[in-house]
């Protein structure tokens, strides 16, 4: 039965962490990498056999078989349904390439490092699926553990200090954050169960416990995810992970800690939050588009290639916020679907910055001005282009499906045109990297952009910073390195033509966003009714919008490019004083970024005080 198979998503990789904890330093190097790549794949064809598995309904696994008596809880369950098991999925496509790139791209790792990562993939396992809200602190805790490890990975660098330092305070306060939390909807409901504590909170208005509770939980989810304003953490971290790594914490880590709060809000709190679901839907919606355009506008200011992406990171995590703020089944399905089409993109350019650093020395957008004009970098050329359009949702390919289902679901019609808009900006930013880097397009220098400072190379990665002038042997090297990223982006680019798969989505969306439901089935082991079937063919104002944000990303990207030897406009005078003035609240500083994190949780719990009654 498939509800056998569903310990096994974190049971192997956590029994196979431990044995090559234990073993891996006297094993041969090869041993330890394809052991932990057939685990993580086992992970992914794991998570595709549960999303075909559960799309009658959701799969419930007791684990030592401690089930429910009398409608409590006292076991630990995981609950399986297609959208997070869809992302168990990506979490272990997603690490199996980075293993496989690993594989090359280090000359030698340290004996801890796959067991790190497959520590990791357990972590986010755990995450998607545990329907027990202590147990999702408990795999918040072990993600998060493992990952300040590996972003900290090259530790002789002082910059890669500096960023865990950030990444490991911010992430460790919105943990103690979350968790107490937990303990404000212990103390009222007596329960931990997701389903059980959706019943007891669901059977009375919101008082100020549950509001202040709902407001903390909130609040160390987004932490995680990067939401604004709790985001400055995340581009510290990124800029200083290893490429494999930081393919990983661009491509799902974040994203996925939006989706369990979808959970947690769904199955835990919609109940009790039901009557004034349109202040929760405007306060996320708040959070998600201050997200989208001050992640894109920071993205767009950046040279350094790595920080582009940790800001495009927290951009697009604005738009999936939106999706689920819209509180609709074709939200959700819609913002599901962009995680796993966007999360292949950003992975696949993580992946592909590395071999540009190696082959040529920087990781600096300004510094690295026409470097790649020969034909041995074409194919990471090609990998950018497609990269930068597929962020644009250029129809019909990638991430257009899913921005087509945000689109036309049923809400406030404001939040989209702003959110295409931040979409052309973030694409327009790598167009413009890809052109000045690839073409030798635009000038040496320019005042709007922070370049990266330091030596030559980039802060996380390994080598000494010196170009690699190798010969045909070199070049073999770096075309199997960039094979991964080929595959990613060939399969984002191939989602949107699956067949029925925004309907599939949408019909799962509509199970998800039946909490009732969801919770009789968990207490008391009745199977609820297959939800409705759903068909979806996106409108002419969703291409029309798509086509338009393309076209605005390539503008902007040209626009951006002056002409070499150009004295500065006076528009880009203008814009530099605020251009200074944003990045100088991204100064690396982790006592700002914690008052930041203060100001965020006592506005939005002020806010949602007013308005939760």
């Amino acid at each position: 039965m498939a509800a056998d198979l569903v310990p096994l998503t974190v049971a192997a990789p956590l029994v196979a962490a431990a044995l090559l904890a234990a073993l891996a330093q006297f094993l041969p190097r090869w041993v330890p990498d394809l052991t932990a790549i057939v685990v993580a794949a086992g992970v992914t064809a794991l998570g595709v056999l549960l999303t075909l598995a559960s799309r009658a309904h959701p799969i419930v696994y007791w684990f030592g078989g401690w089930r429910p008596a009398g409608g409590t809880a006292l076991g630990i369950d995981f609950v399986v349904e297609p959208l997070s098991a869809s992302l168990v999925a990506l979490t272990g496509l997603l690490t199996t390439t980075s293993l496989v790139f690993s594989w090359r791209y280090f000359e030698e790792v340290g004996h801890l490092y796959h067991a790190l990562v497959l520590a990791l993939l357990a972590g986010m396992a755990g995450f998607a699926l545990s329907g027990d809200l202590f147990n999702i602190f408990v795999w918040f805790e072990l993600m998060s553990v493992s990952a300040y490890a590996l972003c900290g990975y090259q530790i002789h660098q002082s910059a890669v200090v500096q960023g865990a330092i950030n990444f490991t305070v911010v992430n460790s306060t919105g943990a103690f954050t979350l968790l107490l939390g937990i303990v404000l909807v212990y103390g009222r409901t007596g329960a931990l169960n997701l389903a059980e504590i959706g019943e007891a909170l669901g059977s009375r208005p919101p008082d100020g416990l549950v509001t202040v509770a709902f407001t903390l939980i909130t609040t160390g989810l987004l932490v995680k995810a990067g939401a604004v304003p709790f985001h400055f953490w995340l581009s510290d971290a990124y800029a200083v992970a290893p490429a494999p790594v930081g393919a990983l914490f661009t491509g799902i880590m974040s994203d996925l800690a939006y989706h369990t709060f979808a959970r947690v809000y769904w199955d835990g709190f919609s109940g009790a939050l039901g009557s004034a679901s349109a202040a929760v839907r405007d306060g996320l919606l708040a959070l998600g588009v201050a997200s989208a355009v001050i992640g894109a506008v920071m993205c767009l200011l950046q040279a350094d290639l790595k920080r582009q992406l940790a800001f495009l990171t927290v951009s697009h995590g604005g738009v999936f916020l939106a999706g689920i703020a819209l509180l609709t089944p074709r939200g959700l399905a819609g913002a599901t679907l962009f995680v796993i089409t966007d999360g292949l993109l950003k992975a696949a350019l993580f992946l592909t910055f590395a071999t540009v650093v190696r082959s040529l020395g920087s990781g600096d957008e300004l510094a690295l001005h026409g470097r790649g004009r020969t034909p041995r970098e074409a194919l990471p050329a090609l990998i950018f282009l497609c990269c930068a359009l597929g962020f644009a949702a250029l129809p019909p390919f990638g991430t257009f499906l899913s921005a087509a289902l945000i689109h036309d679901s049923p809400g406030p019609g404001w939040p989209f045109p702003v959110l295409a808009a931040c979409l052309a900006v973030t694409s327009a930013a790598f167009l413009r990297a890809g052109a000045r880097i690839f073409l030798g397009w635009g000038p040496r220098h320019d005042p709007l952009l922070t370049s990266a400072p330091g030596k030559p190379g980039e802060p996380g990665e390994p080598g000494d910073g010196e170009p690699d002038h190798g010969g045909g042997g070199a070049a073999r090297g770096r075309t199997a390195l960039l094979i991964p990223a080929l595959a990613l982006v060939a399969a984002a680019y191939a989602t949107a033509f699956v067949p029925g798969v925004a309907a599939e989505f949408i019909t799962a969306s509509h199970s998800f966003e039946q909490p009732r439901q969801t919770a009789h089935q968990v207490l008391t082991g009745h199977l609820p009714p297959s939800p409705p079937s759903a068909s979806y063919t996106p409108t002419p104002g969703a291409w029309t919008t798509a086509a338009a944000a393309t076209a605005a990303a390539l503008a902007l990207a040209a626009v951006s490019l002056r002409t070499p030897g150009s004295r500065p406009g006076r528009l880009r005078r203008v814009l530099v004083p605020p251009a200074k003035a944003l990045k100088s609240l991204h100064d690396g500083e982790v006592g700002d970024y914690t008052l930041w994190f203060t100001t965020g949780l006592l506005a939005l719990g002020l806010a949602w005080t007013l308005t939760l009654r």
